[in-house]
């Protein structure tokens, strides 16, 4: 059962990752009116709310590799976003300074996942191992030795959780961007605003697929230790 579980969360993952990759290509050639570039329309933003500490540079790693750095307070944008004048490089852009405005003004949900940050990054580089070794020691002790797999349940119920708070946090992020594009003027038309909606949207959509299968993979685990005496 589980297996089909896996199988429909992963078609649905790939689904939703293409056509994520296919709505950022249609509007990264759907050229903004006001001729603005993503760094420019992020520098207007940061500044517009305040934020003149927070700099705006190119991302390492290519595509689809933007962000937000708390730690150093840095907007990091992709060539295709930082150099784009397009619909989709404005939301894009205008999304990550979303999260400099929640940090500026301590948005709740962002500050909860910052502080778990340290916790989920020695999590996540554990939990394939451990689960591994958790699941072989039961099945080598007929489940007579449950701790390991104890240890790996609590690591990946960790960054469950941290998939699951990070929705409020990219929800919102958008939310604060379009409300942003459109008093600002930046996306002029209803069309370019619509663009915008629908890329971020589908952007979302990704998190939270990300969250399910997340949540699949904690409940499979956690009925392999739970119900080892079955």
């Amino acid at each position: 059962m589980y297996w089909i579980i896996f199988i429909g969360i992963a078609v649905i993952s790939w689904i939703v990752q293409s056509r994520f990759k296919n709505k950022f290509k249609k509007y990264s050639e759907f050229p903004l009116s006001s001729g603005l570039s993503g760094a420019e329309i992020a520098q207007k933003m940061l500044h517009e709310n305040g934020i003149y500490d927070v700099k705006v540079l190119v991302a390492d790693g290519g595509g689809l590799s933007d962000h937000y750095n708390p730690a150093n307070k840095t907007v990091n944008l992709s060539n295709e976003v930082y150099y784009g004048r397009s619909v989709a490089a404005a939301a894009v852009a205008a999304h990550e300074c979303g999260h400099a405005v929640q940090h500026v003004t301590a948005y709740s949900w962002l500050q909860f996942r910052s502080a778990m940050v340290p916790m989920v990054s020695v999590a996540s580089r554990l939990t394939s191992w451990v689960l591994i070794g958790g699941v072989l020691l039961m099945a080598f002790s007929q489940g007579q030795n449950p701790w390991l797999l104890a240890v790996g349940v609590g690591a990946l119920f960790l960054t469950t959780l941290f998939a699951f708070v990070t929705l409020p946090v990219e929800f919102d992020a958008s939310g604060r961007a379009l409300k942003w594009l459109e008093t600002a003027n930046i996306t002029h038309s209803r069309d370019e605003h619509d663009g915008a909606k629908d890329a971020l949207k589908w952007a979302a959509m990704t998190y939270v697929v990300a969250a399910l299968s997340a949540l699949v993979t904690l409940l499979y685990y956690a009925y392999i230790l739970f119900g080892r005496r079955d």
